[in-house]
């Protein structure tokens, strides 16, 4: 009768002959603990895999839905427009002008739209309409200068589907079909242009035609768009918003009213004769259906509708004289040069904490196969072959593996909804194959051939084999390559440079490990004659840690330089937008005036609110001149010495006050040469010798160039002087510009005190459409100022806003303006965040790996005598060396790693906005990033041998010091 294996057995892993024939649920039961291990570690790592592309996917759909959103309709319709040809009988010119040959022209334009650019319909207005605009006589229509107003005729299709009637009724046909010969039609109006033109339900619009007497329209109804910013609107505003153009060359402005009148869909033959006529088709695109991983695609079915194969079919089905135009391509494109800055990025993220993950993973059979060496030995010895034993173990860990994979792709998809499936599905699936493959794959390796002792591997006296050191200098070469490819090509380059960061923490651990015997040897020579046990036997017994403690080392390593690479990043893009923000604004807060001097009281008032600590003012007169070359040369005029401490705290071109201050403050002394702060611009183009400057006020300053700042608080641009004010005029003298320090500032609080209306904060003087050239100009009776269409509105909104406030907080908000900034910094932040996992991963493994056999050398020096504390100053002895050198080590390569690969690395596209003027977002070092990581694995290397000392010896050692324990 045979009889099972006893409990040392079990737990040394020495199967008894029943043992080797049980199947794998037997053998998961007895490995219960490691196989959820094992499970944890591939759910989660599965989750990471496929949670990324589809992040990815939800971060670029969301950033190209921004892009078109924020773009105007008119840049992002595609317009197909067909002006009406001569036709032989005025029946077919009618005919092409009805609904039903306009419904088969649409048809036609929506089908040569091809994927992935998929019109909304809904969206998409057609019809026909005047080509210019038509002056009316009638006389109460209202006349701002005299000159006689002018409508736009459109019967756009689907009219009663986007509108809401707020009074009388929508315009229909009467008395027949509408021809050219009809003389009167209706029509409705917006309740804008019904208030602007004061037309009211009733009011009939003589329209004169070139053939016939007037066109008489009657006004029918006042309507409300359902949807005033959709495309069906927006595309030709006017419609919708009258428009205040000015006849161009006019002085004083000649302005006029341009208005839309809604005829009925079916009554565009009556236009005939009215003037040109335009037939139109727009194609806007369908938001919801835009994908950011189908962007080239887009931009190559956008160019084919435009100028392609789609529009060689619009003009043979259509008509042959067809207009398309569209700036959707230019939206596209400006997308594209986002992504092809962020894209790199985000690569070196993935490619550093995937390449971690396979370590973690590579270690965690490590583990595995370490405890199940005398299992393998022993079947190996009894008859299996390599490959029996490696089908075995595959299916005892695929058994575990391939339920936590789906596990892991089912949290990821559940958690990101809305993205593609099939990347998520490949990125789980290659990681439920490495785990499955790990075990036996190394299991194979270590025994191919049958051995009953395999000899000591110390970490000292072991020697690197040839092959090990050709193939570490095979990687030495590739990461040089990968690293000279980074710097010199950008983030940018080819595939490979992506895994410079991790190739450069492999390149680390590799020489880390061959010199680690090293200190090793000193250290074990100088505590061998020391008095006590305890040091000399943790040296000891740390210089007989196996060759497996390459691995550990490798992953800390690697894990510290991902997390000091990302964590330099992150931190890189934090400072570039805090520059931008500085340079933008000046300080913390600026309250600056746009037409004139700031109220006298006003700096009082501010220096009253929470939150401020210091108020600067200065007289900023950026209409100065040099005399020598009539250009402008910002001037502010300073207090010295406060401006001076501003700077200070700033850092922008701090400078000694002493130096602009004057000996005779007798303002107004035109003969007096003040001492002047110069951009390097201004000082290289005027010199620091005397030279003049003109004041808005016609009066002239002496100034001399003593100093040359960089920049400047007051004045933002590369041109600027900087004077101490008691020496101006004294109307150039007063404050135009406060420039407030602290850290809580209440925009809201400062608006109110200013008096302004608060606005944008990124628009301090106001802004406004104006009626200028291209779209939206004077000479294209269907645009006009979104808003107001009205061109002056800008200007009434600056007086308005006359005092801007602008906080340095609210302008780095204003960087962060597309969902893939956002979400690439998410990203990197999670790649810190596992980085950071997976190296406590590795520490547990490696704890976990050795943890027997330091249960039972406690067990054993706690016969000899060795008390409990002791024996945890024994195992936080042994574990600080290679903690220490992974510390040191990881903190010595992150930061090699990022001075070698900051010179490629361009942060501008997830830092800012637009590309700063003042240089690079660049790479620089984050001590944090670098500290706090090494000082996390050292505590961890502390607390984890602690911990599992105080256990051992509340289990005892009797179980350890059984009969037959190897």
């Amino acid at each position: 009768m045979t009889a099972r294996p006893g409990p040392a057995d079990a737990r040394d892993g020495l199967p008894g002959p029943a043992d080797a024939r049980d199947g794998p649920a037997t053998r998961l039961r007895a490995f219960a603990g490691t196989s959820v291990a094992l499970a944890l570690l591939v759910a989660v790592t599965a989750t990471l895999a496929a949670a990324f592309p589809r992040a990815v996917d939800r971060y670029t759909d969301a950033g190209l839905r921004r892009a078109v959103a924020q773009a105007l309709p008119d840049a992002t319709t595609v317009q197909v427009q067909a002006a009406l040809p001569r036709y032989p009988s005025v029946e077919e010119a009618e005919d092409v002008l009805r609904p039903g040959p306009l419904a088969a022209a649409r048809a036609e334009v929506l089908a040569a739209a091809q994927a992935p650019l998929t019109p909304d319909r809904a969206r998409s207005a057609y019809g026909v309409r005047t080509a210019e605009t038509v002056p009316v006589t009638d006389p109460w229509l209202p006349r701002p200068t005299g000159t006689l107003p002018e409508v736009v005729l459109a019967a756009q299709q689907d009219l009663a589907s986007h509108t809401r009637v707020t009074e009388g009724r929508l315009p229909r046909t009467t008395g027949g079909t509408a021809t050219s010969r009809t003389t009167r039609i209706e029509a409705a109006v917006t309740a804008d242009t019904a208030r602007t033109l004061r037309i009211r339900v009733g009011s009939v619009i003589h329209v004169p035609t070139s053939a016939r007497g007037p066109l008489a329209v009657r006004i029918t109804g006042i309507v409300v768009p359902r949807d005033p910013r959709g495309a069906y609107w927006s595309v030709a505003p006017v419609l919708r918003t009258p428009a205040l153009h000015q006849v161009p060359g006019s002085s004083p402005p000649d302005r006029y009213w341009v208005g839309g009148l809604l005829i009925a869909p079916d009554a565009g033959p009556a236009l005939l004769g009215v003037a040109g006529l335009t037939r139109y088709w727009n194609v806007s695109p369908d938001a919801a259906a835009l994908r950011g991983h189908d962007l080239d695609r887009l931009a190559s079915a956008v160019a084919a509708l435009e100028s392609g194969p789609g529009g060689r079919r619009l003009r043979a089905t259509v008509d042959e004289n067809v207009d398309i135009q569209t700036r959707l391509d230019e939206v596209l494109a400006g997308q594209t040069r986002l992504r092809s800055g962020i894209d790199p990025l985000v690569l070196l993220a993935a490619v550093g904490t995937g390449a971690l993950a396979v370590i973690v993973l590579a270690m965690a059979a490590g583990v595995a196969a370490d405890r199940r060496r005398g299992e393998a030995a022993l079947l190996r010895a009894r008859g299996a072959s390599p490959t029996g034993l490696a089908l075995r173990l595959l299916a005892e860990t695929a058994a575990v593996a391939v339920p936590a994979g789906a596990l892991g792709l089912t949290a990821a998809l559940l958690l990101l909804p809305g993205a593609r499936t099939a990347p998520a599905v490949a990125a789980a699936l290659a990681v439920t194959l490495f785990a499955c493959l790990a075990l036996p794959a190394r299991v194979m390796a270590a025994h191919r051939t049958v051995r009953t002792d395999t000899g000591r591997e110390d970490l000292v006296s072991a020697r690197p084999s040839r092959r090990r050191t050709v193939a570490e200098l095979a990687v030495l070469v590739i990461a040089a390559g990968t690293v000279v490819a980074l710097r010199r090509q950008g983030s940018g380059g080819a595939g490979p440079v992506a895994a410079a960061p991790v190739l450069t923490g492999v390149v680390a651990a590799l020489l880390l490990v061959r010199l680690q015997p090293l200190p090793l040897r000193a250290l074990g020579r100088a505590t061998a004659r020391a008095r006590g046990a305890v040091v000399p036997l943790s040296v000891a017994h740390a210089a007989r840690a196996s060759g497996f403690a390459v691995l550990p080392l490798l992953a800390l390593l690697t894990a510290l330089t991902t997390a000091a690479f990302g964590g330099s990043v992150l931190a890189g893009v934090t400072a570039a937008r805090d520059r931008a923000a500085l340079l933008a604004v000046g300080a913390d807060g600026r309250v600056e005036s746009t037409t004139g001097a700031l109220p006298g009281t006003l700096p009082d008032r501010v220096r009253r609110l929470p939150g401020v600590r210091a108020v600067t003012e200065a007289g900023v007169a950026y209409e100065a001149k040099a005399r020598l070359t009539g250009e402008p040369v910002p001037l502010a005029g300073v207090d010295p010495g406060a401006y001076a401490r501003l700077a200070e705290h700033t850092g922008l071109g701090p400078f000694d006050a002493a130096r602009l201050g004057r000996n005779d403050t007798s303002g107004g002394d035109a003969g007096r040469t003040l001492p002047a702060l110069a951009s390097p611009h201004t000082a290289e183009v005027y010199g620091t010798g005397p030279w003049d400057v003109l004041l808005p006020d016609g009066s002239t300053v002496t100034v001399r160039v003593v100093d040359v700042v960089e920049h400047t608080p007051a004045v933002v641009g590369d041109d600027f002087l900087v004077v101490d004010r008691s020496g101006l005029p004294r109307e150039a003298a007063r404050a135009t510009t406060l420039l407030l320090t602290g850290d809580t500032l209440d925009g809201r609080a400062l608006r109110a005190a200013a008096g302004g209306p608060g606005g944008d904060p990124g628009d301090p003087g106001g802004s406004g459409d104006g009626a200028g050239g291209g779209p939206g100009g004077a000479g294209d009776p269907t645009t006009g100022d979104p808003t107001t269409g009205d061109p002056t509105a800008g200007t009434a909104a600056a007086a308005d806003d006359a005092v801007g406030v602008r906080l340095r907080g609210e302008e780095r908000g204003r960087h962060v303006d597309s969902p893939l900034q956002s979400g690439a910094e998410r990203l990197y932040t999670v790649a810190v965040a596992a980085g950071a996992g997976y190296a406590a991963v590795a520490l547990l493994l490696t704890v976990l790996r050795t943890a027997p056999e330091r249960t039972a050398l406690l067990a054993r020096l706690r016969t000899m005598g060795m008390t409990r504390s002791q024996g945890r100053r024994l195992l936080i002895l042994t574990a600080l060396p290679q903690a220490c050198l992974a510390a040191v080590g990881g903190t010595l390569t992150g930061w090699a790693a990022v001075h070698l690969l900051a010179p490629g690395v361009d942060l501008t596209a997830v830092a800012l906005t637009s590309p700063p003027t003042t240089g690079e977002a660049v790479l620089r070092v984050d001590p944090l990033s670098l500290a706090v990581p090494a000082l996390t694995v050292l505590l961890l290397a502390v607390g984890v041998p602690a911990v599992h000392a105080w256990w051992a010896g509340r289990r005892g050692s009797v179980r350890e010091l059984r009969l037959g324990d190897a």
